[in-house]
């Protein structure tokens, strides 16, 4: 079921550091140097943050992950997380635990919210390096009158990705009225490739599932709603990274890099390279 890619070698190097069974621990910068390998978790089938393709592993976070390494100059081991009930969940099995069924922490995550309050009840680990604003973003195709009120989409086929903010947001406001007109798909990237293959008329997803999707189809645009959505209480999310507690000179390190690949144009064109618009987190100032 867990999808492991690229964990760490070398058992008499693991073993001299604690990193093998009976001492499993993440590792601090100078045990990552030490190793020459940085394990890195990222969420299994993500896109268009991380997903697979073949044999080969690729996506925004799937790139930040390589970029980190190098910049630390050591050899990135990636590894695939499949999503639990809760982030907090998703922290613990990825970062200062372990799955129960035998996946190994990482020396850092990616795409971990960068909330004040979700940090204060986590702290088996240090949330760092904010490095992108996410937010939801609603766009429609042949003509679709994004700008409407939402009751108004009465009779029009809605995309939603199953158990999302979007998703309880159409099903569950103005009374319930556009509960019958609304589609789930597991993903939100699957929700938007249905809008783009003419079997929804718009879609509710974040902005970089959107604008990823988009640029894959590389047909005519989806128009998107400039304008707020009424009563949608999700004003957007900062995104970022974390360690285990005793590992925080290595979250500093990543900090400088990620700070610098913000000022230097190389994050912008991280995500540039999967047609996402790369948007500062409100977090790194």
């Amino acid at each position: 079921m867990l999808s492991r890619r690229g964990l760490i070698g070398g058992a008499g190097a693991a073993l001299a550091l604690g990193l093998m069974p009976g001492g499993l621990s993440a590792a601090p910068l100078a045990k990552v140097k030490a190793l020459g390998a940085i394990r890195v978790v990222v969420y299994q089938n993500n896109r268009p943050w991380s997903w697979e393709e073949g044999d080969k592993l690729i996506g925004l976070d799937a790139d930040l992950a390589q970029a980190i390494a190098t910049k630390l100059g050591v050899r990135a081991d990636v590894a695939q997380l499949v999503a639990d009930e809760s982030a907090d969940d998703d922290l613990r099995n990825g970062v200062w635990k372990g799955g129960l069924l035998g996946f190994t922490p990482g020396d850092i995550m990616l795409h971990v919210p960068f909330d004040r309050t979700f940090a204060s009840r986590n702290d088996q680990v240090a949330i760092v390096a904010p490095y992108y604003r996410e937010s939801f973003g609603l766009a429609g195709a042949g003509g679709m009158a994004v700008e409407a009120m939402p009751t108004e989409w009465k009779g029009r086929r809605l995309a939603v990705e199953l158990d999302s903010i979007p998703d309880f947001y159409l099903i569950g406001s103005f009374g319930g009225v556009l509960a019958k007109d609304v589609t789930h798909y597991p993903t939100g990237s699957d929700a938007v490739a249905a809008t783009l293959a003419g079997k929804a008329d718009a879609v509710l997803a974040s902005r970089a599932q959107i604008e990823e999707a988009a640029r894959r189809a590389g047909g005519p645009p989806l128009t998107w709603r400039k304008g707020p959505l009424p009563a949608f209480a999700s004003p957007g999310w900062d995104i970022g990274m974390a360690v285990k507690e005793n590992s925080r000179t290595l979250g500093d390190a990543v900090e400088e890099i990620v700070t610098a690949m913000a000022t230097s144009g190389e994050m912008k064109a991280l995500f540039a390279r999967y047609g996402v618009t790369w948007t500062p987190a409100q977090a790194a100032g």
